[in-house]
């Protein structure tokens, strides 16, 4: 039981690792990212479809995206969904593919990105430090219940413990990676 308990709150841990890893993926820093267009649903014969289904997202050059469409009858659909979407960049039609040119990032634009991706950041490790209060909390009902023994329960604490170390550390990397793409002119 304790260890489908401890497997249980990894799980979680590397669950929301990655789940910082797409967020902060969405995150621009000034160069071409094909990740920046995962959000975007494109109306396709009436139904809404995420584009990179429907075209194909090519990075031809550090600052532009390339998107060509599998069916031509879709592009101003494209376009349009990329105008209507979060991103703040006018897409480039030549009746054929898309371009969409990465803007360069001002120096306090950067900051204001870094600031976020730290907040980011930190939301992920409470998410963790939450995956490990309901770890504890579930071995120490073990323990109430006689299933485990104190000595037990203190050694799980402390694998539980080690498990949350690890996934802090990670997502220190992840945002320390973040954060220098971003402050790299």
């Amino acid at each position: 039981m304790q260890n489908v308990i401890l497997n249980d709150a990894k799980e979680k841990m590397t669950k929301s690792e990655e789940s910082l890893t797409r967020e902060l993926g969405q995150i621009r820093a000034g160069r071409a990212n094909a990740s920046l267009l995962d959000r975007i649903q494109v109306e396709y014969y009436g139904v809404p479809t995420p584009l990179n289904q429907i075209a194909g997202i090519s990075i031809p050059e550090a600052r532009v995206l390339m998107i060509t469409p599998f069916d031509k009858s879709a592009l101003e659909n494209i376009e349009k969904a990329i105008l209507a979407s979060d991103i703040g960049i006018s897409p480039t039609n030549d009746g054929s593919i898309i371009r969409l040119v990465i803007p360069q990032l001002t120096e306090e634009r950067r900051k204001e990105l870094a600031k976020e991706v730290g907040k980011n950041g930190e939301n992920a490790k409470v998410a963790i430090r939450n995956i490990r209060r309901d770890a504890i909390d579930e071995l120490k009902k073990l323990e109430k219940s006689k299933d485990i023994s104190e000595d037990e329960l203190h050694n799980l604490e402390k694998d539980v413990q080690t498990l949350t170390d690890a996934s802090t550390k990670n997502i220190d990397s992840i945002v320390a990676k973040k954060e220098e793409e971003l402050l790299e002119v």
